[in-house]
């Protein structure tokens, strides 16, 4: 026999889950993986406090670092979108200006049409803070 209590945790249970479903965008899974945050789509992101263009200098230093070829690069209205690949993924990374001084870096590393592979896309994104925090380069500098 169900309690009024009971049935209450039920339907509140119900209506979370049902929330989550249409209305949760992204979930943030920041600990083990240094602030990297992930959308439901399993796309990593982050964003750095660097201009788009130093930025860029620092993601293409973090992919030839890594053996990742790049096939191609797109200007866009918001900043910049680079395809790149290795082995058996396909890559797109997004360089989305926010600020002057501001970069969301979005990294979706694919094996298949469903499989993500997180943790390549995670150490992109990863390599990248960590070439624009040592300053291991200049703006100006080309690949």
């Amino acid at each position: 026999m169900r309690t009024p209590y009971a049935r209450r945790i039920v339907q509140c249970m119900l209506l979370a889950l049902l929330a989550c479903s249409f209305g949760c965008a992204s979930i943030l899974l920041a600990g083990v993986s240094g602030g990297v945050a992930y959308t439901i789509t399993n796309v990593a992101y982050k964003t750095v406090s660097f201009p788009v263009a130093a930025t860029e200098v620092a993601m293409r230093n973090a992919l030839r670092h890594m053996g990742i070829q790049e096939t191609e690069r797109r200007n866009v209205e918001s900043g910049i979108e680079i395809d790149a690949a290795a082995a058996d993924l396909t890559i797109s990374i997004s360089l989305e200006r926010i600020t002057p001084k501001t970069t969301k870096i979005s990294v979706d590393a694919r094996k298949s049409l469903v499989i993500k592979d997180k943790a390549t896309a995670t150490e992109i994104i990863e390599q990248t803070v960590a070439i624009l925090q040592s300053g291991r380069f200049r703006e100006g500098d080309q690949i």
